[in-house]
């Protein structure tokens, strides 16, 4: 057991990613910032992207996106990425170490058996892999031997190609699983956000943790997601919506929101508390005082047989029951009772 599955599924607090992508621009000092900034707002970790635009794409591989500010407005996916393909080891061990610098665990999703083999160097803790490689069985096998936690995510998948993507990271002897429900849409729609299916997906993979994979705008999906039992959270990230070159920046979130989603969490488990009904500490003086016990409905003397007439109902609950009122009736106070006296079980004949 690795100790990021063992952090992840022994504790019911969510793990929560900043997801910086390629948003450093090729920046180690933007990079710097990123990792700054996400570890002042709370972030668990912050995650990037390791590719080369050469073996993610091919030249001519039509957008899927619509952002005005693509610099090549009529360019291919291959225009858009090669742009931000400048990292590659050396400065992706310089934002580890930053990381380090700045108590934030290290991410980075790759998309090449190169990318996966020199973030294993760097002795990442999970490997993420993205909704485009869900049907990339090769890639995910590959990973999988590697033997760290795989995060899953399943944007535009159908559940019988999730089921057989976890049948081959299973097959390869990895257990360690966490099924990142996805809207593959930049942004995504309230309407289009499918939220539900997070109970679908812990129906049909009740062995592992579910996550969320959010592109809505704002910061509240997270929140009700973990209201539905989500426990890892990936949210696109940036310190400065402005930025240019990457689509990602003006739909991300930045540390003010970013810190606020995280609050809004923190909130949600807190509300959530157990899986089980039970009283809380703090209801224990409403539950003495708010409830009700049988009480004398006017004054009695020794010896009396009790009827219905002689009995009432009020607060507080620290008396008899009013549960046990069939077994007052016909018993025999051992006392003189003025009227409104709690009854205890000490006023009755034994």
């Amino acid at each position: 057991m690795t100790k990021f599955w063992e952090q992840l599924t022994n504790t019911n607090k969510a793990y929560v990613i900043a997801e910086a992508g390629v948003n450093h621009l090729g920046s180690l000092e933007l990079g710097e910032r990123l990792i700054k900034e996400a570890s002042l707002a709370g972030a668990d970790s912050i995650k990037f992207q390791s590719y080369k635009a050469a073996n993610l794409t091919t030249k001519n591989a039509p957008r899927f996106w619509d952002w005005e500010g693509e610099i090549n407005t009529q360019g291919s996916q291959f225009d858009s990425y090669s742009l931000l393909d400048s990292f590659g080891y050396e400065e992706h061990k310089k934002l580890k170490r930053l990381c380090t610098k700045y108590d934030i665990e290290y991410l980075s999703t790759p998309f090449d058996e190169e990318a996966a083999d020199y973030l294993e160097k760097l002795d990442i803790p999970a490997f993420k892999i993205a909704s485009c490689d869900i049907t990339n069985l090769p890639f995910l096998e590959y990973v999988s031997h590697k033997r760290k936690t795989m995060l899953l995510s399943t944007g535009a998948s159908t559940i019988e190609e999730i089921q057989e993507a976890v049948s081959v990271i299973e097959n390869s002897g990895n257990f360690e699983i966490v099924i990142m429900h996805c809207n593959l849409c930049y942004p995504t729609e309230a309407k289009d956000s499918q939220l539900n299916a997070i109970k679908h997906l812990q129906k049909e993979f009740p062995n592992y943790p579910i996550g969320l994979s959010d592109h809505t705008l704002g910061i509240h999906a997270p929140a009700f997601a973990r209201a539905l039992g989500a426990i890892l959270f990936e949210k696109h990230y940036t310190v400065d919506k402005t930025l240019g070159k990457s689509a990602d920046h003006w739909l991300s979130v930045d540390p003010p929101e970013l810190k606020s989603m995280i609050k809004q969490i923190r909130l949600c488990e807190e509300m959530l508390g157990t899986q089980y009904k039970k009283v809380g500490e703090s209801e224990i003086k409403a539950r003495n005082y708010a409830r009700r016990s049988i009480v004398s409905a006017k004054k009695l003397t020794k010896g009396t047989i009790l009827s219905n007439d002689h009995l009432t109902f009020k607060r507080p609950g620290t008396g008899i029951s009013p549960k046990f009122f069939k077994s007052l009736i016909g018993a025999t106070v051992n006392q003189d009772l003025d009227e409104d006296e709690i009854f205890d079980w000490s006023m009755i004949e034994s």
